[in-house]
């Protein structure tokens, strides 16, 4: 199935409003997009098992519960025989929130948490022990002022089922 033809108008306006209020009420998305609320039911249901609703999550601030380090870690490993132990490794820690095979200087770079820097620096010893990893290079972050996890949907060209 296209993208194109699996995301109509309805769909979008069902994204957009479950990445705006992930708790919203299936009543108030029915009302919202003027459908039954079975109807967006499907919907919903349909764009789960497409994969492109990946979950629901409660997003918390660090900061409030003690995780005031945030950092990205660049790293290198040695050779590609490695990458599914440095995977396991990365998923395996629950500090690294997220791991990105990436171009340029470094294989992967990860996002991590910690409670001071301390605990980085602990964190830092464990990955550099992990198999095949040859140098980090760490950027600590000193804020935020954007972090989202909402992904735009304008790009998303009307198809031939939207309402003119």
């Amino acid at each position: 199935m296209t993208q194109n033809k699996l995301l109509d108008k309805t769909d979008r306006k069902l994204l957009t409003l479950l990445q705006e209020q992930g708790r919203i009420k299936r009543g108030e998305l029915a009302e919202a997009v003027k459908m039954s609320i079975p109807s967006v039911s499907g919907r919903i249901e349909r764009l789960q098992n497409a994969g492109v609703i990946r979950g629901y999550h409660t997003v918390l601030n660090p900061n409030k519960i003690g995780l005031t380090v945030i950092a990205f870690v660049t790293i290198q490993i040695d050779s590609s025989t490695h990458y599914p132990e440095v995977l396991d490794k990365a998923d395996a820690e629950g500090r690294v929130l997220e791991c990105h095979a990436i171009t340029g200087a470094g294989s992967h770079i990860l996002k991590v948490c910690a409670e001071s820097t301390a605990d980085l620096e602990q964190l830092l010893n464990q990955i550099q022990s992990w198999p095949g990893v040859t140098q980090t290079r760490t950027h600590v972050v000193l804020s935020s002022p954007k972090e989202t996890t909402t992904l735009p949907l304008q790009h998303l060209e009307p198809t031939n089922e939207d309402p003119a």
